[in-house]
This record gives C-alpha cells, structure tokens and sequence, in this order.
C-alpha cells in the first residue's frame, strides 16, 4: 500500500488517526486552524479515491446528513511504508540508528528495547 500523501492530505489524515471516532469534514476543520472547509473537502475526495480513507457512516452535523470518515491506512503502516519508499530496504539501520542516537528519553529507550525483542520473539517462532 504505497502512497503518498500531500502536505494538506497529512494534515488531514494526522486529525483522523488522532480521533477515536470517524469525523466529518467540518469536525476536521476545528481541530486544525491551518485548514479551511474547502480544503478539507478536496482532500477527502481525493484520500477517498486512493482508498486510504472510507466513508464510516451518514451522520446528521447540525441539521444536514453528511459522511463521516475514517483512516484506512493506520499512521504506523503509512510512516514504515514512507521511510521505505524515500530509504530503501537497505538503509533502515541507518535510521533506527540516528533515531537511537538522538533519543534522549531512557523509558522511550526502553520501550524501543522491548519492541524489537518482541519483534525478534514473533520471527523466531515463524510469525511475520
């Protein structure tokens, strides 16, 4: 699922992967003051079009029916699949390196510890 988002297309996919609930356009709007309705609208036909949004339900917003929507692509399958695309299967250890070198939190070190544990445990007993 290799996509690429626009500027605008992100700001509107990171307000939909923060929501615990499907959004309209105009809820979208409100949470992120750098988007005008317009905007939001473009954006969610065209995130509609490549399949990485769907329309979760009809809803009433005020006393008009409208879509609701919700991400199809989670934030982490977009961003593993963005780092992939810009460097390359080869240079992956580059980039948990720089991200490792530049962290300065020891609790966030030791979550990533047990990530990649975890990761070893499933690959180890034939998981993907």
């Amino acid at each position: 699922m290799k996509k690429r988002f626009t500027k605008k297309q992100l700001d509107v996919m990171k307000v939909l992967w923060e929501s615990d609930t499907p959004m309209v356009a105009s809820d979208i709007v409100r949470k992120d003051d750098a988007l005008n309705i317009n905007t939001v609208q473009a954006c969610l036909r065209s995130l509609i079009a490549n399949h990485s949004i769907k329309v979760a339900d009809i809803v009433y917003s005020g006393t008009v029916l409208t879509r609701s929507y919700a991400p199809v692509i989670s934030r982490d399958e977009y961003f593993g699949n963005t780092c992939t695309d810009i460097l390359g299967d080869g240079q992956k250890s580059a980039l948990i390196a720089s991200l490792i070198d530049t962290e300065t939190d020891l609790d966030e070190l030791e979550h990533l510890e047990e990530m990649i544990a975890q990761r070893k445990h499933i690959l180890i007993n034939g998981g993907n």
